[in-house]
């Protein structure tokens, strides 16, 4: 059995086709989806969504920047701010973007530069981590 997976955001698709199962990053904690998986809609933490192809045993990761899961009928719809895969992310910028991210914190004053400061981390965090990803 397989799934159905659709990752959407606001300006395009970047992801429509089948897998064996999914690893995604939510509110609440990491789930795992495979088929015939109970229905539920949960929101997305800037997280990685990891992707089990089917035909093989190979993994694909991808950043993902806050959104909104659907998962029912062993089909899953995954809506975000933004996303990207692995694969189309340059290790150089990424490093670069943690870097100057971690410094932006640092200088951050006000609890409003500190908590946009923080959010920048993480999303940078997130794609080094998608880069990064080996799988277990």
């Amino acid at each position: 059995m397989t799934l159905n997976l659709c990752v959407l955001t606001p300006n395009r698709i970047i992801w429509d086709s089948v897998v064996k199962e999914i690893i995604l990053a939510t509110n609440s904690g990491q789930i795992g989806v495979l088929p015939n998986h109970a229905p539920i809609a949960t929101a997305l933490d800037i997280g990685i969504l990891r992707i089990h192809l089917t035909g093989n045993d190979e993994w694909i990761t991808m950043a993902l920047m806050g959104g909104f899961a659907r998962i029912g009928n062993n089909e899953i719809t995954i809506l975000v701010n933004d996303a990207e895969k692995a694969s189309d992310i340059d290790p150089q910028e990424a490093q670069q973007t943690l870097e100057i991210a971690e410094a932006n914190l640092r200088k951050a004053q006000g609890k409003r530069q500190t908590i946009e400061a923080n959010l920048a981390l993480r999303r940078a965090r997130t794609r080094v981590e998608a880069i990064n990803f080996v799988p277990s």
